[in-house]
């Protein structure tokens, strides 16, 4: 499986941004996926995930009520929408995708991130 994140950019404070993961494989249906995000300095941290039916999401809890996973098994593309951004929202984001319940930073695939920036 491999993985291209998108929809990444600058925004402010308040604003809204979109994150798409495209995926490649005959496979992505039977995947979980995630998204998590690294700011400098910081070590990778869980955002938000989603089981292979779509069915059951999780997010962190510094996201509720801000942030929602979705996923479109049949374009194979996983999203990240992203409302109520704060500057600690910066960060370079990465989707994940992995044959287990939940992925976690030990997920076996990985994008190469999409850089996502917060002015005050």
């Amino acid at each position: 499986v491999q993985l291209v994140e998108s929809g990444g950019g600058l925004v402010q404070a308040g604003g809204s941004l979109r994150l798409s993961c495209a995926a490649s494989g005959p496979t992505f249906s039977s995947y979980a996926l995630g998204w998590f995000r690294q700011a400098p300095g910081k070590e990778r941290e869980f955002v938000a995930g989603i089981s292979w039916t779509g069915g059951t999401t999780y997010n962190a809890d510094s996201v509720k009520g801000r942030f929602t996973i979705f996923r479109d098994n049949a374009k194979k593309t996983v999203y990240l929408q992203m409302n109520s951004l704060k500057p600690e929202d910066t960060a370079v984001y990465y989707c994940a995708a992995d044959r287990v319940p939940v992925v976690t930073t030990s997920s076996r695939y990985w994008g190469q991130g999409t850089q996502v920036t917060v002015s005050s």
